[in-house]
């Protein structure tokens, strides 16, 4: 993975018709970051989830601004969400229960699940009033198949 030579970053209103925007801008930067093609789609996986939910939990009065930031930091792609809504650490649910049937498992809690397993790691911070989550991609082999 090459160097990337500054942080970009894009900040849009948190609106669902914005999420196309926003998965091509993170895309647009990790090509630009070159990371390993098949990690692309995963990326855009969690990219949906997570900008989906600021949109529809976030702002509470409504529409609000998310920031969506990319970076290269130990030869690993960084994808920073940030949001200026209530205050909210998605790291703090409980991992569901997997194993149960689907009807069995309470509501809630899959999406977070599914970007710390595809994620390399996830951070959460409140900093100057904004849920900041962080988010690290690194050159995986591509599995055999």
């Amino acid at each position: 993975m090459k160097d990337s030579s500054h942080y970009r970053s894009l900040a849009v209103a948190s609106r669902v018709d914005r999420l196309d925007q926003v998965a091509d801008f993170v895309e647009e930067c990790a090509v630009a970051t070159a990371i390993v093609p098949h990690r692309l789609t995963v990326l855009r996986l969690v990219v949906e989830e997570v900008f989906v939910n600021v949109c529809h939990y976030a702002y509470l009065d409504g529409e609000g601004e998310v920031s969506v930031g990319c970076s290269v930091d130990d030869d690993a792609f960084v994808l920073e969400v940030s949001d200026g809504g209530r205050p909210f650490d998605p790291l703090t649910r409980t991992p569901p229960d997997t194993s149960l049937d689907l009807l069995d498992r309470g509501i809630g809690g899959l999406g977070i699940h599914l970007v710390r397993t595809l994620s390399d790691s996830v951070t959460y911070r409140r900093e100057d009033d904004r849920n900041i989550l962080r988010m690290t991609f690194r050159d995986k082999p591509v599995p055999p198949g």
